[in-house]
């Protein structure tokens, strides 16, 4: 495994870089988010997940309205360096603002 330093990340004009939070325990997908820098550091620091909020143009931690915390273990960059893996544990009953486990329990009829 190649280990990568903060400033060879890639992010975009707005200077976010997409991130997927998953379980490590289940591999399961729990949210999608954005970081940014000042996010990333947080993270990093306290070992918990931050993001960035597109609509609120500010930094958050998850779980500090709804005592659903990320707690963070790993980072992970894509091969292109432009998008996230953050490897958590849920402390608390779901990732989603609607209360499910994960944001992703709607399947796309084929």
């Amino acid at each position: 495994m190649e280990n990568i330093k903060l400033n060879q990340l890639v992010f975009n004009s707005d200077g976010l870089i997409p991130t997927i939070a998953q379980e490590r325990s289940t591999k399961e997908i729990l949210m999608v988010a954005y970081s940014n820098q000042e996010s990333l550091t947080l993270s990093l620091k306290n070992n918990k997940a931050y993001f960035w909020s597109r609509s609120k143009k500010k930094i958050w931690l998850k779980g500090e309205t709804s005592g659903n915390v990320l707690k963070l273990f790993n980072i992970y960059s894509d091969c292109d360096n432009d998008t996230l893996i953050f490897e958590v544990d849920l402390d608390g009953s779901g990732a989603c603002h609607t209360g499910a486990k994960t944001c992703f329990f709607k399947k796309l009829k084929l």
